[in-house]
């Protein structure tokens, strides 16, 4: 089989990784900005009100998070928002896109745990169900768990797909017209190439009138021509061509992923008429957002050893030798008239 539809299967599929739910932190397989600090969520949800504020969007817009796994990123943004500006909450509507009901009936129990009857909570199924006149939408590592091929061209210029039989990889001639137009656009001889994106962002254009779309993820703005596509498990990374790696018992056990091509992203988004805006490493996109001025804010109100705990945790987000230059912060805009 084609190695995408093995890599969704492995994510996606009846027994898939994400099918059911998974803890992350410690006890899980990975960690995530979101399990690191609740002032990642914080400085997201202060970036929302700022756009609200400046008249990008209407105080009734609506907050969507793609991807939410437990809810946790839009829970902290509501408990931001919540202290920042109270009376937002009034009249927000908070929506999460969810395709696994099991999921969705988790992140139903959190959010009434949390906040009761205090907010609106509206399920999508699909990014496509969501018709809105506005919206800031919101994704955290939702783009390294899209569908990809791995390709790589042989010195005589063949252009080989990777190909799974009984767990096993391989490689064949590709005569994939997409494959071949992708790689020949970003100069692609090795690596992954990402399927969707183009999908995912005409759904946004044609659905939502105006938005402000904010997305995390690690990779690079242009492609690192080598295979990056790996295996967490437990807290330890496997390469997808490690040797003797035992792909049969890791399928749909442990995380799958790869780095994300952001200029294939961007230009994803340009097609469909959004504009991205900026395009920065989560240190300075975090830092623009205002997670400083909310530490600061928490220095004001609590105990030095509750102050000193979350800096070290924000350190964590921040970090130039690690998640702060790693990941990557992409933002887009459509206006109504786009």
């Amino acid at each position: 089989m084609k190695f995408s539809t093995y890599f969704n299967d492995w994510l996606y599929g009846d027994k898939g990784y994400y099918t059911h739910y998974r803890t992350i932190g410690k006890e899980g397989d990975f960690y995530t900005s979101v399990s690191t600090s609740k002032f990642f969520g914080g400085s997201i949800g202060k970036k929302a009100i700022e756009t609200i504020e400046s008249g990008f969007l209407p105080n009734d817009t609506t907050i969507v998070e793609v991807g939410a796994h437990h809810g946790y990123l839009l829970a902290d943004m509501i408990e931001f928002i919540y202290t920042l500006k109270p009376e937002l909450l009034k009249t927000l509507t908070f929506a999460i896109v969810e395709r696994f009901p099991k999921l969705q009936e988790q992140q139903k129990k959190y959010f009434k745990d949390s906040f009761g009857d205090e907010i609106k909570l509206v399920h999508y199924e699909d990014i496509s169900q969501i018709k809105l006149d506005s919206a800031l939408i919101v994704a955290n590592e939702i783009f390294d768990a899209f569908g990809a091929e791995l390709v790589y061209t042989t010195q005589e210029g063949l252009r080989k797909n990777a190909v799974v039989n009984n767990h096993e990889l391989g490689f064949e001639v590709t005569a994939d017209e997409y494959i071949n137009t992708i790689c020949n656009k970003y100069g692609i001889q090795k690596g992954e190439i990402a399927l969707g994106y183009e999908d995912f962002a005409n759904n946004l254009a044609q659905n939502i009138k105006k938005f402000e779309f904010i997305t995390f993820d690690y990779g690079e703005k242009y492609p690192r021509n080598d295979f990056s596509m790996r295996i967490y498990h437990k807290h330890k990374v496997f390469p997808i061509f490690q040797e003797e790696l035992p792909l049969i018992e890791l399928f749909g056990k442990s995380d799958i992923t790869y780095d994300v091509n952001f200029m294939h992203l961007i230009d994803s988004f340009k097609q469909a008429k959004i504009k991205n805006i900026s395009y920065k490493t989560q240190l300075k996109a975090l830092v623009e957002f205002g997670i400083i001025e909310l530490l600061e804010i928490l220095k004001q109100n609590t105990d030095e050893t509750t102050y000193l705990r979350e800096v070290q945790k924000v350190k964590t987000l921040l970090e130039p030798t690690g998640m702060g230059d790693r990941f990557k912060v992409a933002v887009f805009r459509k206006e109504f008239n786009a």
